[in-house]
């Protein structure tokens, strides 16, 4: 004991104890961190004291005038700046909604400023604004309310002479005009005040300390408080802190600060923060998702592009890694259109590979309600419109914001040339968690796209570190691959990423190379690097999870039934499109002084295709939305009726009548059909058309037609109906009996009724053009008649019924139930024709139809295919689907027989058990407070078949949707024509599918590219084609014949292309034969080379 050297050096710990030190609390500490960088009440002493180094205000230094364009228009550049402008001043105001003000701005830097570091003007009207050099170019856009305010003053005005700028302003803010709640419908009499108007002098280090401050309290705040980096973080946020109060908040303590924050987070100072070989998680992209119309018009949109894109043009100068991705060929061609200067610099920011298309489709479309072709059509303009000016088609599908994804996407997509797709909204679901981020996406025919939904769960991601986190912490596919998007930037209203963003971003990859834990994050890259290297990891054995059918929204159900009309429009510019580019195909082939109308069919097609963006076909609009839509498609149905006619003309159609043949009609669908129709102005006549495809026969009904239909009234408001097939007992306006007289079966539950009008209660969660919640279905009422139903129609070709109702003082509802004698060969149905006058609010009116049908799942028509759904509630997954969305058609079938529910422009349907329910009218009081009130038109019915779900279901619901339409004979006279020149009747039928009855020819048209067709903005392709599209629509192999007249048609060879028209493999064929063979759901497109 003590033989210790007392040479030995000593610990350098002083041996006397310098005083008590505590340990520190760790929630104050932190707690602290909101004193230094805040607005609140220390910002007189904080980093905010330390922002500016000088300011310039008032008529001296910043002279305003002011043009007002009268009526809420939107003068160009040119024509505002033609006006005098008169003096205004910080603090007038500015309106009402939706006006615009062209701001004159006069500024002089006073000689003080003229040599500091950064100069900007600091514009707030909390408004929308894009600021415009002297000359007429888009330079920035403003948004206002404290964000992105600052424009950065050229070099050339520290000069102490006197500037011009023109700053546009919108008097709308960055979600339109409502007051509090975005979603309630805009105040049209909203003001906005200037409130900010000056030339600052910006302290850069301190705006950058800012950043540091920012990001390195997150890490103190999110990290973990078990892990040394949340302490070390801490330490840090408080020594910078301690600096900068002990400094005196100068600029030499500014610069100790920033040299503190180095520390964690390295040198962030430059794009070269990102140069390091170490491997990345999160990939962050700049974006910018633009509603094409949402809380504000399409004029609106027109602007926030151009804003919006100036915006990203110039934060990509100022930092070279800034890779900034947009879709939406329509706002592309808005741009090119209105603002030539700036799609110029665009389109150089295109070529340099910083601002990069994506997505190949004309907008970002609803993709439940439009049909198949026009999924096609949204990718054939889109892929041509980025070809055409870019030199590129997409490789990526882009659709973060759609409300719901049809199950032939993928199909379509690798039709188009994209592989790839990415969307994120399914992140809302508000009943199941969606389980995967990175997966295989399968359509019904097998086809498959790999699929990345952000696992940030937004695409609008601010860059904060949470949303670089998050990335990785909320990844689902962990297990196959650890990166992940960030798709960050101002969103929905436009605007994009901001500086502050690309600033936190630095700040994120360099906290993960100097400290760590944080998931590394790496700008410079686009969507399709991301994507080419999950596709590299599947070649190297990577299995993604797959994931079959579609992929079903749980939530904003009730868009299938909003605003009414504009479905019904959208159903009837489909149709209409289809048989215009039928007969002007054929037209154009017949007879050579027709011109292929082309500009036209892209005019209107373009139209459509708009109108089917993923907020203006679903309804949930505001009210100036649906009054541009309603002119939008009132101009599409007249042109298309012109083009009808002029194609209908140059094939000569009914010219070649006789007089005993007062009518002629077209079966513009491709398989032969009956109908009976009333005859034009003649009340009590019935004609029978049949025949098709092309030109069918009319025949005049007799009063004494071997086939006819019956109506009688039994008892009091108790009628019988009956034809050759069924027999119907309809009870104070209900169906109460439908009788299979064929198959000897009762359809309807026993006590139960079948059009019964229910009306339920819908007030959703907070969405209310988009929501309709399951609780809803708690409050059915039924609707009952106002009256004894009367008899309209007593035969003997078609009996009708009329039943009124009353919903409330204000609405009613008219029901016409019609049978039509039976025509052999031909399916019958029981059709109903409601005319309803709605007024209400918050109701939502469907019509039931239990049927004596068992079966655990239904089927629903969707485009080009059959969804098949759960009819019982046994999981979560299951009862979600209480409302969905089918086209024409819904089907309950058990072995042997089945029941179709028709409709001519309905969406939303439910089954459930043996209850079919179709979605008729809602009545959302946001963002349109009038939507769906007045009169509406609609049709349905019901088709019972014996045998399972096949062709006749798909077929009438084509026929019930395409009614034929008489055609005076004297109307079309003959035009002259070669003598060798086809007949109407031989040219219209010319080309024909023959074989399975399950394969449907869905579309006829001209090729784009054709010589005597092609407008020029891709190369021409020599001779003349027919491109057909064809799908097999039941769910098996089927094979069949295209089967071609070579006497009116000289086809030379058959082609099985894409949905871009490019060459493709020969098909083989004989004397005017072609073979096809498809799988299941299969879409094929065929060039038919003349």
């Amino acid at each position: 004991m003590g033989g210790g050297n007392p040479n030995v050096p000593g610990t350098s710990l002083p041996k006397l104890a310098a005083g008590p030190v505590g340990q520190q609390i760790h929630s104050i500490y932190k707690g602290r961190l909101g004193q230094f960088a805040s607005n609140g009440q220390y910002s007189s002493q904080n980093l905010q004291a330390a922002m500016y180094e000088g300011r310039a205000s008032g008529k001296e230094w910043v002279k305003l005038q002011v043009y007002s364009p009268p009526e809420l228009s939107r003068p160009t550049f040119r024509e505002a700046t033609s006006h005098e402008f008169k003096d205004t001043h910080v603090g007038a105001s500015f309106g009402p909604s939706w006006s615009t003000h062209w701001i004159k701005v006069d500024l002089k830097v006073p000689e003080e400023l003229q040599k500091k570091e950064r100069l900007e003007l600091h514009w707030d009207a909390d408004n929308e604004g894009l600021v415009w050099s002297g000359d007429g170019e888009p330079l920035q856009g403003l948004t206002g309310g404290g964000e992105r305010i600052e424009w950065v003053l050229p070099d050339s005005f520290r000069d102490g002479k006197s500037h011009t700028v023109y700053i546009e302003m919108a008097c709308n803010g960055m979600f339109g005009n409502a007051i509090g709640d975005t979603i309630q419908p805009p105040n049209p009499n909203r003001y906005f005040q200037l409130r900010l108007a000056d030339i600052v002098a910006v302290n850069q280090e301190a705006r950058a300390l800012f950043v540091d401050f920012w990001i390195i309290g997150d890490a103190a705040r999110e990290f973990p408080e078990n892990t040394w980096e949340e302490h070390r973080a801490l330490q840090i946020c408080n020594d910078i802190m301690d600096t900068f109060i002990n400094g005196h908040g100068t600029q030499e303590s500014t610069l100790k600060c920033r040299e503190i924050a180095r520390k964690y987070i390295g040198n962030v100072d430059s794009s070269k923060v990102y140069e390091t070989e170490k491997e990345p998680l999160v990939y962050a992209i700049g974006h910018c998702h633009i509603d094409t119309c949402w809380l504000w018009p399409w004029a609106e949109t027109k602007r926030k592009v151009a804003r919006s894109w100036a915006n990203q043009c110039d934060i990509m100068d100022r930092y070279p890694e800034h890779r900034f991705t947009c879709s939406q060929a329509q706002q592309y061609k808005w741009l090119e259109t209105l603002y030539p200067k700036l799609y110029d610099r665009v389109k150089s920011k295109v070529k340099a590979g910083t601002f990069q298309p994506i997505g190949g489709s004309w907008v970002e479309h609803d993709t439940n309600m439009p049909s198949g072709e026009s999924l096609v059509r949204q990718f054939l303009y889109g892929q041509r419109y980025f070809e055409s000016r870019f030199g590129e088609r997409c490789k990526t599908f882009w659709l973060p914001d759609t409300f719901g994804y049809s199950s032939q996407l993928p199909q379509l997509c690798r039709l188009a040339g994209m592989g790839r797709f990415f969307t994120q909204k399914l992140s809302w679901n508000n009943i199941n968690t969606f389980p995967h981020s990175t997966f295989n996406w399968v359509a019904l025919d097998g086809s498959q796209v790999v699929c990345h939904m952000a696992p940030d769960n937004t695409y609008t991601a601010e860059a904060h570190f949470g949303d670089v986190n998050r990335t990785i912490s909320q990844h689902k596919s962990l297990d196959q691959d650890n990166t992940g998007l960030l798709v960050f930037g101002k969103g929905d209203g436009g605007g994009g990423p901001t500086v502050e963003m690309l600033e936190k971003l630095r700040r994120c990859r360099g906290l993960s190379d100097k400290t760590g834990l944080l998931p590394r994050v790496k700008m410079g890259d686009s969507v399709d690097d991301y994507f080419a290297r999950l596709e590299k990891k599947v070649e190297n054995g990577t299995e993604f999870i797959t994931w079959y059918g579609e992929l079903y929204f749980e939530l904003h159900r009730g868009t299938y039934t909003s605003q009414a009309d504009n479905k019904w429009n959208n159903r009837q510019s489909e149709i209409m499109l289809h048989d215009i580019e039928y007969l002007a195909t054929l037209a154009s082939v017949k007879d050579s002084s027709y011109k292929y109308p082309k500009k036209e069919i892209d005019d209107i097609w373009e139209d459509v295709l708009l109108c089917q963006f993923h907020d203006c076909l679903p309804g949930s609009c505001i009210e100036m939305v649906y009054r541009d839509s309603d002119k939008l498609y009132a101009n599409v149905f007249k042109v298309g009726s012109q083009l009808l006619e002029s194609a209908l003309s140059a094939l000569g159609v009914g010219s070649n009548a006789s007089s005993e043949k007062p009518f002629v009609s077209v079966n513009t669908l491709p398989w032969a059909r009956a109908e009976i129709t009333k005859i034009p102005n003649n009340q009590n006549d019935y004609a029978i058309i049949r025949g098709g495809p092309g030109v069918a026969d009319v025949e005049t009904l007799s009063r004494t037609a071997r086939s006819t239909a019956s109506i009688k009234e039994v008892k009091d408001d108790v009628v019988h109906l009956s034809n050759d097939r069924f027999k119907i007992r309809v009870e104070n306006g209900a169906i109460t009996s439908l009788f299979d007289l064929n198959a000897d079966r009762e359809l309807i539950r026993p006590g139960q009724k079948a059009n019964q009008l229910v009306l339920f209660d819908d007030k959703p969660l907070y969405w209310q053009a988009w929501d309709v919640e399951v609780y809803h279905l708690r409050s059915r009422q039924e609707v009952h008649p106002s009256s004894k139903s009367w008899i309209l129609e007593s035969g003997p070709h078609r009996v009708s019924l009329a039943t009124e109702y009353k919903i409330s003082d204000k609405s009613w509802v008219k029901t016409t139930l019609s049978l039509t004698a039976s025509i052999e060969g031909q399916p019958s149905y029981v059709e109903m024709s409601s005319e309803v006058e709605w007024q209400e609010s918050m109701k939502f009116l469907k019509v039931e139809f239990p049927v004596d049908i068992m079966n655990t799942e239904a089927s629903y028509e969707t485009q080009y295919g059959i969804v098949r759904r759960p009819t019982h509630y046994n999981t979560s997954w299951d009862m979600a689907k209480f409302e969905v969305c089918c086209h024409k058609w819904a089907d309950l079938s058990e072995a042997g027989y089945g029941i179709s529910i028709l409709n001519d422009s309905k969406y939303g349907f439910a089954t459930a058990g043996n209850m079919m329910r179709l979605s008729l009218l809602r009545a959302p009081k946001a963002p349109d407070a009038h939507a769906d009130m007045g009169r509406h038109h609609i049709r349905y019915a019901i088709l019972p078949h014996a045998g399972p779900l096949d062709h006749r279901t798909v077929r009438t619901a084509r026929n019930f949707n395409h009614p034929f339409r008489l055609i005076e004979s004297s109307r079309h006279p003959a035009r002259s024509t070669s003598p060798s020149a086809p007949s109407s009747s031989a040219i219209l039928s010319s080309i024909r599918l023959t074989g399975s009855p399950a394969l449907v020819l869905d579309a006829i048209k001209r090729g784009e590219d054709d010589e005597d067709v092609s407008r020029g903005e891709l190369p021409n392709r020599k001779g003349r084609s027919i491109i057909i599209r064809i799908y097999e629509s039941l769910g098996g192999k089927a094979r069949g014949c295209i089967d071609v007249d070579l006497d009116v048609l000289g086809v030379k060879k058959v082609e099985k292309c894409n949905l871009l028209e490019d060459d493709g493999d020969v098909v083989e064929g004989e004397e005017g034969k072609w073979r096809v063979e498809l799988r299941a759901f299969e879409v094929a497109t065929y060039r038919l080379q003349l």
